[in-house]
């Protein structure tokens, strides 16, 4: 199973997440989905905010949650970017 894939609305990413880390940085795939380490803490959403935030201005487009708000493991909407250049990106 690939982690980047096309959705009706965009191109989706599925991604783990490590919150707490002494970095944010995207590191690769890891299994069937997109490391991400994030130094935000998981309280109150940051974590999320922060995965957002990186997506963002690593990919372009917008970023949205769709599933795992509160896990580890979550699927990302991205808007507004084509497929390729999100592998490029995430994958390179």
């Amino acid at each position: 199973m690939e982690p980047v894939f096309k959705h009706p609305d965009g191109v989706a990413v599925r991604v783990h997440v490590v919150p707490g880390a002494s970095a944010s940085e995207v590191k690769g795939r890891y299994g069937d989905a997109i490391k991400i380490r994030v130094s935000a803490p998981p309280e109150g959403g940051r974590a999320n905010r922060a995965v957002v935030d990186l997506l963002e201005r690593t990919v372009g487009g917008t970023a949205e949650i769709v599933k795992g708000r509160t896990s580890s493991a979550k699927t990302v909407l991205i808007r507004g970017v084509d497929s390729g250049a999100v592998v490029e990106a995430l994958d390179g």
